[in-house]
């Protein structure tokens, strides 16, 4: 069940014209890349304390998946 308030914003969304709409979805996918900017940049960081490096990580999702 959709909240009252997110089936308005839907609502509103769906009214907007194509140009409108567009806009919105660039704003929203600019904020989205600038926020997985700012998480990446925070995990390189504690990767790097923690002495994490590509190899590690692979090999610890190798394991999980693969069982190796």
């Amino acid at each position: 069940m959709i909240a009252a308030p997110v089936k308005t914003l839907l609502d509103r969304i769906e009214a907007l014209d194509d140009r409108d709409r567009l806009d919105l979805e660039l704003e929203l996918a600019r904020r989205l890349d600038r926020a997985w900017a700012q998480e990446s940049t925070a995990a390189r960081k504690i990767a790097r304390k923690r002495k994490i490096d590509d190899t590690t990580i692979q090999q610890a999702i190798d394991r999980v998946r693969y069982g190796q």
